[in-house]
């Protein structure tokens, strides 16, 4: 199964929300994520998903498209599955992925890439299986939820969740798929945005969820090569000649030239199709 690069930015929208949809066609997010799931109200469910499947026909431009279904325990759930099956949608999406089993038979049932969300400690623990499901396509760190299951106080940050996401890259990792990291909450506070993104980018993350269009461009330019790694991975593979090396005072070997090429390719061309994890 193959795919474009990794996102850097992956655009949660509420379903029912019939202006965000429209204003999302024009922004340049990675990945439209429409949300059937927290954000709308049970009594708006079989109306929004009827719009995620008019909203997809039209699509986003050159952003991928992808539904977020109720989970499984949703009486909306199947329902879901089946629309989605039908659907223009490049991805499904799974929140609160725990168990194989449940994963292999959505993987069946919307017969599209999955992305699975892992938000539980159950999920985190079983994540290296779920990557390991053929079909899926990513994990999603659904950081709110999860940090509620932990029982962590409101005041705790990142740090207090480190071993669950290092886990869900290494799951990511090990199953040769994407890991996008979770949303960021403070809409007003760009620095914060900012500062997360690149821990984010730190720990593994290829991108990072949002919640609003102007967290967009902050995501897109921390989870993209700056203009000095640029330059650095193409010094880098001039320089090389094969072998363990020296370069710039550091030993260097074909993994770090491999890694140099990776790099210039997500920096060059957005479109390329390659395979999951990229």
């Amino acid at each position: 199964m193959t795919a474009r690069l990794a996102p850097r930015t992956a655009l949660f929208l509420p379903a029912s929300n019939p202006r965000a949809i429209e204003k999302a066609r024009g922004l340049p997010a990675d990945l439209v994520i429409l949300d059937l799931e927290d954000a709308v109200k049970d009594e708006d469910k079989a109306e929004a998903r009827f719009a995620a499947l008019e909203a997809v026909v039209i699509g986003f431009g050159a952003s991928l498209s992808a539904i977020r279904l109720n989970g499984t325990e949703s009486h909306e759930h199947w329902e879901d599955c089946a629309a989605v099956a039908a659907s223009s949608a490049d991805f499904a999406v799974l929140p609160k992925a725990e168990r194989t089993a449940d994963v292999v038979k959505v993987v069946e049932d919307v017969r599209k890439p999955l992305l699975a969300m892992i938000e539980t400690p159950l999920g985190v623990l079983a994540a290296a299986a779920i990557a390991a499901v053929p079909g899926v396509a990513g994990l999603i760190a659904g950081t709110n939820d999860l940090a509620a299951a932990l029982r962590l106080p409101p005041s705790s940050g990142r740090a207090q969740m480190s071993v669950a996401l290092q886990t869900i890259v290494l799951a990511a990792r090990a199953g040769g798929v994407w890991a996008l990291d979770g949303v960021f909450n403070r809409l007003d506070d760009a620095e914060g945005l900012a500062a997360e993104c690149r821990e984010g980018r730190a720990l593994g993350f290829d991108g990072k969820s949002l919640i609003h269009p102007g967290q967009l461009a902050i995501a897109a330019r921390a989870f993209g090569p700056s203009e000095a790694e640029i330059a650095d991975a193409r010094a880098l593979i001039a320089a090389a000649t094969g072998g363990a090396e020296r370069y710039e005072g550091r030993m260097i070997e074909a993994m770090h030239v491999d890694q140099a090429r990776a790099l210039l390719k997500r920096a060059a061309d957005r479109t390329t199709t390659e395979h999951f994890g990229a």
